[in-house]
């Protein structure tokens, strides 16, 4: 399982890095203002695309790669309950935007509403399995 995990991580690490790589490639091509599935993407969005898709990319590596199992080390356990910890709230602020229907608005792109459910599902998995190494004895 464990083996497994840690395989999909290093999926992960690359298709963000792919996300990141194209961001770029869009923006010097002169692609944006870019709509994707109703999301209209100007070039004032590139620079926190990337400072999210570095530091996704961070954890996910630190999950791939770095991470030892079972986790010994108690400031590495108070890491991850933090890790857990953010992603949690990320997925319940996605939740509630689904139960309620907030707006949300990114520079000058609406993101919609069913886009929420994988700010739902991925952060919520990622809080499991933080949760799940830094309880785990």
């Amino acid at each position: 399982m464990h083996h497994t995990l840690r395989e999909l991580y290093k999926v992960g690490v690359g298709l963000v890095l792919a996300d990141l790589v194209s961001v770029f490639w869009f923006s010097a091509a002169g692609f944006f203002p870019l709509t994707i599935l109703g999301i209209t993407w100007s070039a004032s969005a590139v620079w926190p695309i990337a400072i999210f898709d570095l530091a996704l990319i961070l954890l996910l590596a630190h999950y791939g790669w770095s991470m030892k199992l079972p986790i010994t080390s108690p400031t590495e356990r108070g890491l991850l309950k933090f890790v857990g910890l953010v992603f949690l709230v990320v997925a319940i602020v996605h939740l509630l935007r689904i139960a309620f229907g907030w707006n949300l608005i990114l520079g000058e792109a609406s993101i919609p509403v069913w886009l929420s459910w994988a700010g739902v599902i991925i952060p919520g998995y990622l809080s499991y399995s933080s949760f799940h190494f830094a309880l785990k004895k």
